[in-house]
């Protein structure tokens, strides 16, 4: 009985239960299902059997952390001719890169992310993020000679390819509002960028894919240009 009482005692120390009435009357069917038996103690096979509220994703860093150094490399460039990740595809609006690609830091994205959050405050929106910032950067410090080492960690950053969608938004608001809120964002942030709907045509690369202009002719190696064209700007291989 010794040893069932300090066992309940540390597990209501576990479950921030405070124990107030005598540990006899504690044996309700509710304390039953909440607190583990001494068993299950003594194995160490404790389990929350009360669920909670997931913790949102983080996408300002990556959930594994960083257990090796990254390389700086360069944002991914898909040549099969892929327009993935260039088309709006849960919210109505988006904002797209259009300049060319780039590393954005976590700490760009939270402010661009924030300048949309305060312009819109006091409306019923939903914000979508199409970026992580999982590429970790190191520096060394001023003045340090050449070698020993890559450096120590500095901050998350995200590898953004040109043409891509970072920040969709979904939600009952005028157009013009969006607008408004997408601009203050790309001013905060690295780069062009430019306001796009749900329905807009894709991107390969910087060119647009719009009615004239289909996947197939652009995913040819090299387009053949008429022999009109090509005639004039063949050189003469004799002299007149």
């Amino acid at each position: 009985m010794r040893t069932s009482n300090y066992l309940l005692r540390n597990c209501c120390r576990y479950q921030r239960i405070v124990c107030v009435v005598p540990l006899p009357r504690l044996r309700t069917p509710l304390l039953a299902a909440l607190l583990p038996s001494p068993q299950q103690l003594v194995a160490g096979t404790t389990k929350r059997t009360f669920s909670s509220t997931p913790s949102q994703h983080d996408w300002l860093a990556p959930k594994r952390g960083h257990n090796q150094k990254n390389r700086k490399g360069r944002p991914r460039v898909r040549t099969g001719g892929s327009t993935k990740g260039t088309t709006v595809v849960w919210g109505d609006y988006g904002l797209r890169m259009r300049d060319h690609d780039r590393r954005i830091s976590a700490k760009q994205l939270q402010i661009g992310a924030e300048a949309i959050r305060k312009r819109l405050r006091g409306q019923r929106y939903r914000l979508y993020t199409r970026v992580c910032a999982n590429i970790g950067v190191y520096t060394s410090g001023n003045e340090v000679r050449m070698g020993k080492g890559k450096g120590s960690f500095d901050y998350w950053a995200a590898r953004v390819a040109v043409s891509r969608i970072l920040f969709e938004l979904k939600g009952d608001l005028h157009e013009q509002i969006v607008r408004d809120a997408f601009r203050l964002a790309g001013n905060k942030l690295p780069g062009l960028y430019e306001f796009v709907k749900k329905g807009d045509p894709p991107v390969m690369g910087i060119t647009k894919v719009e009615a004239g202009t289909t996947l197939e002719e652009m995913q040819i190696p090299r387009l053949k240009l008429p022999m009109d064209i090509t005639g004039g700007r063949t050189p003469a291989t004799t002299f007149p």
